[in-house]
Parts: structure tokens; C-alpha cells; sequence
């Protein structure tokens, strides 16, 4: 089974290459110096557990790299292949430990949540799209706050989970998977869950890591057909993420991560603060649409 969600995993890597390089070679995209230099930091430390989305997220909107709107599909499409460089490297060090079951459900729950997910953020209005990442920021936020406090589930040793529970924990990934799309990352909810049912926190990582991988894929291909992500964002995410994961995983493995998420809290709950507010403008701005018009047939 291992082998074969390798090979698979090898298909989402070639299709999501073809749709990229298709998309790019199109429009002529280059890659941006400064998503180059962002797609290093957050990958390198999104593989030591700091979490990629929420920072990237936090980047995006201080630097106003791209419109509100575009943040969330931009993000995923270009964090896509550092997660398929993480879901191999997790799949080969720690997969044949994991309940297969758990595992490959999971992953496809996750991946069809995600090709849902896709065309749902693209039609969403703009104030929706700000008031989802603004409320998944803030879940972030609390994720780095409960780890330095060692709040979260310790978890236990298992490497599988009953049939009802592991029912529900595919049922979730296809919400996390959905979610994903409007920029809530799906390795902290899916690490809390997993964890309060009792799974071993390390085999969480090639449960998380391949539903991420399939589900970017996925969502990805969907994305570049609709047209709505600013690519040279994306390359630069994309080419500068996958050496800073080999590195992370391979090189360092470890280091002090608790004054750094605490930095990442801070500048995260900011960011959520920001897209809160422009979520409750861009809100108010439609509703007096509809009343100047009216007012002016009148």
C-alpha cells in the first residue's frame, strides 16, 4: 500500500507539473525574488512544525503581494510542491508504521475536500474570503500559543484508530481539505484531532502531510484552470520551498522553535486583526450598494 500511495503521489507530482508548466510557459510567469526568499523561510520551518499557511498568509497581506481574494489559491497552489517534497520524505521515514486504512482515507478524504473547496473560493465573495483566513489565522495563532504552553494533546502511542473514530477523522479531512482553499492549513486541526483520539503525534505527520500533498495537487490543476493566481508568486513559493524542506529534514532535523512562535503569534494575530477589519469594510460597502442604488431610482 506504501509503494502504491508513493507511486501515486509520483502521478500528483508529474500532472501538477504539466498544469504548471503549462500555466507559466502561457503567461510567460517568472518567478518573484521576494516569493522565492518567503518560499525558503516558511518551508524550512513549516518541516520542523512551525507551519507554513498562517506565516505565508501574514507575508502576503503585510506586503500586499497579491489582492485579498487571490491570498488563499496563490498560497496553496505555490505551497503545493514543498508539501509533496514533505508527504514523501514522512511516507518513506515513518508511512509503514501508520494504519493503512487511516492513512489512505484520510489522504483521499482530504483530496476530494480540496477539489470541493476550489471552485467555492473563487466565487466567493471578496469580505467572505478576508473573514475566513481572518478566523483561520486566529485558530493558528492559538495553535503556536497551546504549543509553547504545552497545552496541546500529548496524544498517545497508537498507530491506528477504531473504525468509528477513524470514520470521523476522514470525515474531518474532507472539511480540512475544503478549507485549505481558503487558506486554513490543515496540519494543526488534523495534529489536534488525531492526537485527542489517542494517535502516536509523529505518525500524524504522513497522514497530514499526504492529504496536504494530494489535495494541492488537486486543488491546484482546478485553480490554474480558473485563473485566479498570481503565478509568479506561486513559482517562487514553489522553487524556493522544495530545497529549504531537503534541508530542514535532512540537515538540521531539529532546533529551538518556542521564541520563534512566539514572533510568528504576534505577527500572526496582527494579520488576523487586519483581514478582520478589511472583511467588515468590504462587508458594510456591499450592503450601502444596493441602498445607493435604490435611493437613486427613487
Amino acid at each position: 500500500m506504501l509503494i502504491a500511495l508513493l507511486i501515486l503521489l509520483g502521478l500528483a507530482v508529474l500532472v501538477y507539473a504539466a498544469a504548471l508548466a503549462r500555466a507559466a510557459l502561457a503567461r510567460r510567469a517568472s518567478p518573484s525574488a521576494e516569493a522565492l526568499a518567503l518560499g525558503a523561510v516558511v518551508n524550512f520551518f513549516d518541516t520542523l512544525g512551525i507551519g507554513s499557511f498562517a506565516t505565508t498568509t501574514a507575508w502576503m497581506k503585510f506586503r500586499k503581494l497579491v489582492p485579498d481574494r487571490l491570498i488563499p489559491p496563490t498560497m496553496l497552489v505555490g505551497l503545493t510542491p514543498p508539501a509533496m517534497a514533505q508527504s514523501i520524505i514522512f511516507l518513506i521515514l515513518l508511512g509503514v508504521l501508520v494504519d493503512p486504512v487511516l492513512l489512505l482515507g484520510g489522504a483521499f478524504a482530504t483530496l476530494v475536500g480540496g477539489l470541493v473547496g476550489a471552485p467555492l473560493v473563487a466565487r466567493a465573495r471578496v469580505w467572505v474570503v478576508q473573514l475566513v483566513v481572518a478566523v483561520g489565522l486566529l485558530l493558528a495563532a492559538i495553535a503556536y500559543a497551546m504549543t509553547n504552553l504545552h497545552l496541546f494533546p500529548g496524544g498517545g502511542t497508537a498507530s491506528g484508530l477504531p473504525p468509528i473514530q477513524t470514520a470521523i477523522a476522514i470525515a474531518a479531512s474532507f472539511g480540512f481539505g475544503l478549507l485549505a482553499n481558503f487558506g486554513v492549513g490543515n496540519y494543526a486541526p488534523t495534529l489536534v484531532l488525531l492526537s485527542l483520539m489517542g494517535m502516536d503525534p509523529r505518525l500524524c505527520f504522513p497522514i497530514m502531510a499526504t492529504g496536504g500533498s494530494l489535495m494541492g495537487a488537486g486543488a491546484s490543476v482546478r485553480h490554474f484552470a480558473i485563473g485566479e493566481v498570481d503565478l509568479r508568486i506561486v513559482l517562487g513559493l514553489a522553487i524556493g520551498g522544495i530545497p529549504a524542506v531537503l534541508v530542514a529534514a535532512f540537515l538540521v532535523k531539529s532546533m529551538p522553535l518556542e521564541i520563534l512562535r512566539w514572533l510568528v503569534f504576534g505577527v500572526v494575530v496582527y494579520a488576523a486583526v487586519v483581514m478582520a477589519r478589511a472583511a467588515v469594510i468590504g462587508r458594510r460597502q456591499e450592503q450601502a450598494i444596493p441602498a445607493t442604488a435604490s435611493a437613486t431610482v427613487a
